[in-house]
């Protein structure tokens, strides 16, 4: 088996994981541009972390700025192999309330602005997203957030807009109808990006407002917002800090095949590639191309 490498992005409101021991920042370069910041490497007892705030130390960065290939590929530089997204959303179901945390199993993507793939003409390839979330992970994750008497609902559709604005009433009411769970404005192109690397993906969904369908909810302000993301900061913190404690040692071979989602995904006749292209995906797919 692999060694576990645990990977944390935080999202709003979580831009440093204090508790780490022999901490510290380190940049990593990556061929596909600039991570949102460094890396901060450290552990918690005896597993491996790497932290990434995605929005960047102070939040620099705005949902459609962040450079998401960059990020991944510095975290599979790093010898991540579990990565956790941390993320702020908006509930779309009355029976998530802000506070909660949501462990979806789910994505839809209206992202329109933002490269979402590894691969292109050079080097073709065509990963499975039919279930995009690892169920061990989430599992370890479940197991944590009940250890540390969390609320947190397991399953759930995240639906990903663009931003960086709120949604207008009509969409809000429209994701309902489809009968979403929680929107938000980063996990994708993240998690595809996440499967190409075959880095094990999951999500928790913190819970901040009701978006703008509830009639209590009428208009979501940053400030509503950043009141919650302060109370959820600490539970992510707690959650975090359980789940590495109790994370296991080795890497398990995942059920759905995330860790070997290149298997058979590159099409592209190895005469007909692109040697730049492949220079590139040396981290990200170097296991299947022989990098």
């Amino acid at each position: 088996m692999t060694k576990a490498v645990l990977g944390i992005i935080g999202g709003s409101g979580l831009y440093d994981l204090p508790g780490l021991e022999d901490a510290e920042w380190r940049s990593v370069k990556s061929p596909w541009g600039t991570p949102s910041d460094q890396l901060r490497f450290g552990r918690i007892g005896t597993t491996p972390i790497v932290f990434l705030p995605r929005h960047g130390r102070g939040h620099r960065l705005s949902p459609s700025g962040i450079d998401y290939r960059a990020n991944i590929d510095a975290l599979k530089r790093a010898g991540v192999t579990d990565l956790v997204s941390v993320s702020a959303v908006g509930s779309l179901k009355q029976e998530l309330y802000p506070g909660d945390f949501v462990l979806v199993d789910q994505f839809i993507d209206k992202t329109h602005a933002r490269a979402s793939s590894f691969f292109e003409n050079g080097c073709v390839a065509h990963v499975s997203m039919a279930h995009p979330v690892a169920p061990l992970l989430v599992e370890v994750i479940r197991h944590a957030a009940e250890a540390e008497e969390i609320g947190h609902h397991v399953g759930g559709t995240y639906v990903a807009m663009e931003g960086p604005q709120f949604s207008s009433a009509a969409e809000s009411h429209l994701h309902r109808s489809w009968g979403a769970d929680v929107i938000g404005m980063t996990n994708m192109p993240e998690a595809k990006l996440a499967r190409e690397a075959e880095i094990a993906y999951a999500t928790v969904a913190m819970v901040t407002d009701y978006d703008c369908w509830h009639p209590g909810h009428a208009a979501v302000t940053v400030d509503q917002v950043i009141a919650v993301l302060r109370d959820n900061a600490d539970k992510a913190q707690r959650l975090v800090s359980r789940l590495a404690r109790d994370f296991p040692a080795d890497h398990p071979p995942c059920p759905i095949g995330s860790d070997r989602a290149l298997d058979h995904a590159i099409l592209t006749a190895p005469s007909a590639r692109d040697p730049a292209l492949l220079a590139k995906l040396d981290a990200v797919a170097g296991r299947v191309l022989g990098g």
